[in-house]
C-alpha cells in the first residue's frame, strides 16, 4: 500500500508540473497509509525532477526519518503542522500558481465561478503572516507560523497566503491534485470575469453539490488518468 502511495506521490508532483500549478518551487505531501503519524514529501527539488528515492517520511513536527543526504524543503513544517491539526487530511499542496496570485494581494475574495471551481468551496481565507510575525521572508518555515496557518485554514479545502500562494488540504492525493488545479483555473476565470461585471458565482448548494459529486469515483479516476497520461504516465 505504501508503495503504491509513494507512486502516485511521484506522478503527483509530475501532474502539478506539467499543469503548471507548481514550477520550480511548490510541494505536494501524502500521509503515509501505514501510520498516520508519519508522512512522505520529497527533498528540495523541482517537482517536474521529483523520483521514488527523493520522498522522506516525516513526523508531525517536520523530522525526518533517515534522511541521509537529502535536505528536506524549508517548509516541510507547513504540511507537518497542517496534518497534526486535521486528522481528515491525507494530502497537501503548497502552490504558488500565477492566476491565484492575485488573490493573495488584492481585497478580492476568491469564490467559485464554474462546476469544477466548487471543489475550493465556499470560502477561501486569506491568512496574513504579517499579522502575528511581522516582516518575514514569506515562507512557512517555523512551527508557529505554520500552526497560525492551520487555524487559518481550519476544516476548508483551501486557504490563501498573503503575497506569497496558496495551500490545498484534502482527503487523499487524487483530491487535492484536482483541488489544486481547479483552484488555479477558478481563479483565472474569476478574473476574467470580474474585468467585464461581476460574475454570477455559484449557490452554497451548487458548490456541496458538486463537490460531493466530482469526487465520485468516477471523476476522481477519469480526471487521474487524463493528467496522467499528460504527465508521461500513460496507462494508469
Amino acid at each position: 500500500m505504501t508503495e503504491a502511495l509513494l507512486r502516485d506521490l511521484v506522478i503527483a508532483n509530475r501532474i502539478l508540473a506539467r499543469d503548471n500549478v507548481v514550477d520550480d518551487f511548490g510541494h505536494v505531501s501524502a500521509r503515509d497509509p501505514a501510520d498516520p503519524r508519519f508522512f512522505w514529501l520529497s527533498r528540495s527539488r523541482s517537482p517536474e525532477l521529483v523520483e521514488r528515492d527523493d520522498l522522506i517520511r516525516f513526523d508531525l513536527d517536520g523530522v525526518p526519518q533517515d534522511p541521509g543526504h537529502r535536505k528536506p524543503y524549508l517548509e516541510t513544517i507547513l504540511h507537518a503542522r497542517i496534518y497534526a491539526a486535521r486528522p481528515d487530511v491525507g494530502a497537501i499542496v503548497h502552490h504558488h500558481a500565477r492566476a491565484v496570485l492575485p488573490f493573495t494581494m488584492l481585497p478580492i475574495p476568491l469564490r467559485p465561478v464554474f462546476h469544477l471551481g466548487a471543489l475550493i468551496g465556499p470560502e477561501v481565507p486569506l491568512w496574513d503572516s504579517r499579522h502575528e510575525f511581522g516582516d518575514t521572508a514569506l515562507i512557512v518555515d517555523s512551527a508557529p507560523m505554520a500552526d497560525s496557518l492551520a487555524r487559518a485554514l481550519g476544516p476548508r479545502p483551501c486557504a490563501l497566503l498573503a503575497r506569497h500562494g496558496a495551500v490545498c488540504a484534502e482527503a487523499d492525493l487524487r483530491r487535492v491534485v484536482f483541488t489544486a488545479i481547479y483552484m488555479a483555473e477558478n481563479a483565472a476565470l474569476q478574473m476574467a470575469a470580474l474585468a467585464h461585471g461581476t460574475p454570477d458565482y455559484l449557490s452554497p448548494g451548487e458548490i456541496e453539490r458538486t463537490r460531493a459529486m466530482q469526487f465520485g469515483e468516477r471523476p476522481l479516476s477519469r480526471a487521474w488518468a487524463y493528467r496522467s497520461a499528460r504527465a508521461g504516465f500513460g496507462g494508469i
